[in-house]
């Protein structure tokens, strides 16, 4: 990445997004590694990126910290990516990808495409209905006063729930109030949760990752391979 001029490249795509005044930020070479970083060793918190970062000396050469540097903390990562828009995130995926590819690491021939569901940040407890924006709880109290129960507690509306016939979630009745684009859908080890689900192409001769991208839960493979 250095000997190809990433970080010039990236401080020229992020330019736009920083003030000219104020406290220093996070150099945009530093913050897309700290993200690769991440990303190769499966991380999902940027709390986790800074104390995996900080833990390894061969990670603080690969940021390119001095000794006298601290790694960048978790909440200036948060806020950086608050500021860069998607384009710039693609961007970067590109000129890697051109990168990857001069040095003969794409070839193309034979991609390979995996699929995995990734939880929402976005509770199911919160989901309302889309017609008329009940709540799932204050739909449990009512079914609840109209089966007799006059102040039901949190365990009558665990038993009913439990209990009730033709229980469904259906994202076509439901979503979140916090995160409209989340799906209702059941995750590999079977629990029903909010969710994305990501894709990645894979060049199966080379390793290298040539797309990446995020679909709506409750798509089938069919519909988003292509």
């Amino acid at each position: 990445m250095l000997k190809a001029g990433f970080d010039a490249f990236a401080e020229n795509l992020c330019q736009p997004f920083y003030a000219d005044k104020g406290r220093p930020s996070i150099p945009p070479g530093r913050y897309f590694r700290m993200h690769l970083v991440g990303y190769f060793e499966g991380i999902d918190s940027e709390r986790g990126i800074e104390w995996r970062c900080a833990d390894s000396l061969s990670l603080r050469d690969f940021l390119q910290l001095a000794a006298t540097e601290s790694v960048p903390d978790h909440s200036s990562l948060g806020r950086t990516r608050s500021r860069l828009p998607l384009s710039v995130h693609q961007g970067v995926f590109t000129w890697v990808l051109k990168v990857l590819s001069k040095e003969g690491l794409v070839l193309g021939g034979r991609i390979g495409v995996d699929a995995s569901t990734m939880e929402a940040n976005a509770a199911l407890k919160t989901i309302v209905r889309r017609d008329t924006g009940e709540s799932y709880r204050k739909m449990l109290v009512r079914m609840a006063k109209n089966s007799g129960v006059e102040s039901p507690m949190d365990e009558d509306l665990t038993r009913l729930d439990r209990k009730r016939k033709g229980k469904t979630l259906s994202n076509k009745d439901w979503q979140s109030p916090v995160d409209p684009e989340a799906k209702i859908t059941k995750l590999k080890d079977g629990r029903t949760h909010l969710a994305y689900k990501l894709e990645h192409a894979v060049d199966l001769d080379t390793g290298a990752v040539v797309a990446a991208d995020i679909h709506e839960a409750d798509q089938g493979d069919t519909s988003t391979l292509q």
